[in-house]
């Protein structure tokens, strides 16, 4: 399962709501994408993680939740697994959620490499749901946690409603041009939510 040449060490992070009625063989199809990557042969074959210390994938049965802190070998080929995943997950879920994944540079050496040297490291946030509102309200939720926390550094809470006000507009604003979209341009049924989001930056490595 382990492959030792890759140039990644990959860390899934998350956990997705699902409907009540979701199985364990609906869960197993929709992570497909994941287990056929690490070379497995079933969910089960590939729910442990890299790291003995971190959870793996876990389908909690009486909360109806998918539980993932798991990590694999891999390359940047990967991301076409997740896109995969998180199109399945959407059917699955029953509110929005987001996954984190961390690529993590096998190769990088921060005791041997120069000080100026960089590591490949990259950080991809998907975003699940079972419609696009429920996607969109993950996000701008996010989106309000990262500011607030930032901007609390200078300003008391109360003063920040405003800007949360505004991220709010915005939000309004997407949704109701997605909305627009939906209906002048494209059939009424079987239309998508988005499925991620992308960004950069180094992340530490996370153990949940």
């Amino acid at each position: 399962m382990a492959n030792y040449d890759a140039p990644f060490e990959i860390h899934v992070h998350g956990d997705v709501p699902l409907r009540a009625d979701v199985t364990y063989t609906q869960l197993q199809e929709a992570l497909k994408p994941l287990w056929k990557y690490a070379g497995a042969k079933s969910l089960a074959d590939a729910a442990e993680s890299a790291y003995e210390e971190e959870p793996g994938i876990k389908f909690d049965a009486t909360e109806h939740v998918l539980r993932m802190c798991w990590t694999v070998e891999g390359d940047q080929d990967f991301r076409q697994s997740l896109d995969e995943m998180a199109m399945s997950l959407n059917e699955l879920s029953e509110q929005g959620a987001a996954i984190e994944v961390t690529f993590y540079d096998a190769e990088f050496d921060e005791e041997e490499e120069p000080p100026e040297a960089e590591a490949r490291d990259d950080f991809v946030m998907l975003f699940v749901g079972p419609t696009p509102a429920a996607i969109m309200q993950v996000q701008r939720d996010l989106l309000v946690e990262d500011v607030v926390n930032l901007m609390e550094r200078h300003f008391d809470a109360g003063e920040l409603n405003g800007v949360v006000a505004e991220i709010d507009r915005l939000f309004s604003q997407r949704f109701d041009a997605l909305v627009s979209s939906l209906e002048i341009g494209k059939p009424p049924r079987g239309s998508g939510g988005p499925g991620g989001g992308h960004g950069g930056g180094r992340r530490p490595r996370h153990l949940h």
